[in-house]
Formats: C-alpha cells, structure tokens, sequence
C-alpha cells in the first residue's frame, strides 16, 4: 500500500519528520492486519467494540501517535520548567483526545466471506487513516476537499502499489513565492515517477504531438486534449532542480497513465513513456514486482520535495488557546 505524504497544499505529518513516519506507517500496518486476519481465520466475533473500551484495537496506533508528544513532555520535565509543563500538558490532553476520535482502528460488524473482502474492507478503512496522517499533524490541520476521499487514481496508488512507495498527490510547489502545481509524484526505492492520467470513456483514442493539444477520439465527437506532456516536463524541472540544490541523485522518470485507452504517438520523445491498454499491465507489475526496501536515498529526496511545498494549514483551537495564554 502507497504511502501518502502529501496532497495539494494539505499539512501533513510526513512532513514533520520523514526518516520517522514511513518505516512507523509499514510497521503499524503490519500490526492491524495481523491482528485482524488472525482474528478472522479463528472465525472470532467482528462486532466492533466502543473505542473506550478498546485494549487492543487502536491501542498500538494510540501509542505511536502519542509518543512524539510524550518525548517532548519528558524534555520539558528534564528541564525543570513545572510551569510549562503543566500547561503543556493540558493542551496536550485535549489534542490526545481529539486524536483519539480520529484513530484507525479496523473494524467489521459483518464478518468477511472471504480473505480478498477481507483485504478491500482493510485497506478501505486504513485509506481514510492515510488521509489523516496527510492532512493533520498534532498541533495542526488542514480542510482536504471531500472529493480526496473517494478519489479513484489515489486510491489506486495507495491501494495497489508497495508499501514502499511513497506519494505526493498533485503537490503545489512554492517557488520564488508562486504556487506552482505539478502532476502525480511517486517516490520509490530506486527511482521517480512524474505520473499524468489520461483516461476519459473506454478504449478512446489518443493522438499525441507537439503542439498544445492532443487530439482524443472515442463515442461522439473528435475532441481536444491539453497536452499532458507540458505538465509533465514542468514537473520533471521542478524535481530535478530541487535535487540538484541538495546533491540527491535520483533517476526522474515520466509517464502519461491511460489504463483504458490507447495512445498514438510514433514520434512520442524518447524520455516519456506512454502506458495504455497494451503495454499497461506489464510496466504495472514491473511497479509492483518491485522489491526494495525503504532506502536513505529515497527519504533524503522526500524531505527536499517536502521542503519546497506550499502549505495551508490552521492551528488546532486547543494549541490557538494556548498561544494566547
């Protein structure tokens, strides 16, 4: 399952601090599904209990949503500050129990025939925790558009890609104080993906140039298409100028995704590739055939993408009162 690190310009936790949260999310994942699938193989009840109740469910998440909180607690005791500490503190409380609210925890009130339906009904609930981890920290949050929610193409990366793959959903970047959006990012362990889709009704045709528009034709009438590849080229700068501000030396790749459709384009550049109904399910299972683990490289290239972002975010009210006390 990719893991999603930024969308638009929403807050997210990732980042906060990089080198922690990607190896925490496979970790905790690990853990859920274990529990649930060992649950489910001993035929056990799926009744979802009240969160309060709970020892074992959201418990593991808890813990690891609490610790960083936790961590900065100890260094103000070890400082002495009492004061601090105990308004600290409370804020702290009340974000603890807003987290709570928000917590993953895997849940079925019917049990699942099947393993599959047992995996779709797990990854469907783990995407709504992925949302979160996206558009809030603990201190912060941001107000995602409903429509991220039930997005198809995001969940297709988050549902069927590895765990190793890291995504930055249309991420806007901030460039000498203008907001630039980009096309689809995934970070994996050896390379990078500038992704634009291209999918409108089944089996349409593509005819790709040069030029501002493409031509698509399909049911009803011939019509145009902005060309993908502008996009994707702006994207590609963006990436390999940031990279080469930080010494990070990461192959950048492009694609224009059509999963149902065709593209005709012989004189297509050479540094594109175009994946469509031919060609789609072999460059899919080189994607998800990959294995690799998390590498250092990999994370150090996140973090400066990451650093270049816009964000717009609000302080949670509870931190909003404290500043002003």
């Amino acid at each position: 399952m990719g893991q999603l690190i930024k969308v638009q310009d929403y807050v997210s936790r990732y980042q906060q601090d990089i080198f922690l949260y990607p190896s925490r999310f496979v970790r905790l994942k690990k853990q859920q599904w274990d529990k649930w699938h060992k649950t489910w193989e001993s035929n056990e009840s799926f009744t979802p209990r009240p969160a309060q109740h709970d020892t074992s469910g959201t418990a593991d998440w808890s813990y690891e949503e609490k610790e960083p909180l936790m961590e900065k607690l100890k260094g103000l005791l070890k400082r002495g500050r009492k004061e601090e500490f105990e308004e600290y503190n409370a804020a702290g409380h009340e974000v603890e129990k807003e987290e709570d609210v928000l917590e993953f925890e895997a849940s079925f009130a019917v049990r699942p025939e099947t393993i599959e339906n047992l995996k779709h009904q797990f990854l469907d609930q783990l995407y709504r925790f992925q949302m979160k981890w996206a558009t809030s920290t603990l201190t912060e949050k941001s107000f995602p558009e409903k429509h991220y929610y039930y997005d198809e193409k995001l969940k297709y990366f988050l549902q069927r890609y590895p765990d190793t793959y890291l995504v930055m959903y249309n991420p806007i970047f901030l460039l000498k104080r203008a907001p630039v959006e980009t096309e689809i990012i995934v970070i994996g362990p050896t390379e990078v993906w500038c992704i634009s889709f291209l999918e409108q009704e089944d089996s349409a045709v593509f005819t790709g140039s040069k030029d501002r528009f493409w031509t698509k034709k399909g049911k009803g009438e011939e019509k145009k298409v902005l060309n993908p590849l502008l996009a994707l080229d702006r994207t590609e700068k963006i990436i390999r100028k940031i990279f080469a501000i930080h010494s990070i030396e990461l192959p950048v790749k492009k694609a224009v995704l059509t999963r149902n459709g065709y593209i005709d384009y012989p004189a297509a550049p050479i540094d594109v590739q175009l994946v469509e109904k031919r060609n789609y399910e072999q460059w899919f299972h080189a994607m998800r055939n990959l294995r690799s683990p998390l590498k250092h490289a990999q994370l150090k290239g996140a973090q400066a993408l990451l650093q270049y972002c816009q964000t717009s975010s609000v302080k949670r009210l509870e931190w909003e009162n404290r500043n002003e006390s």
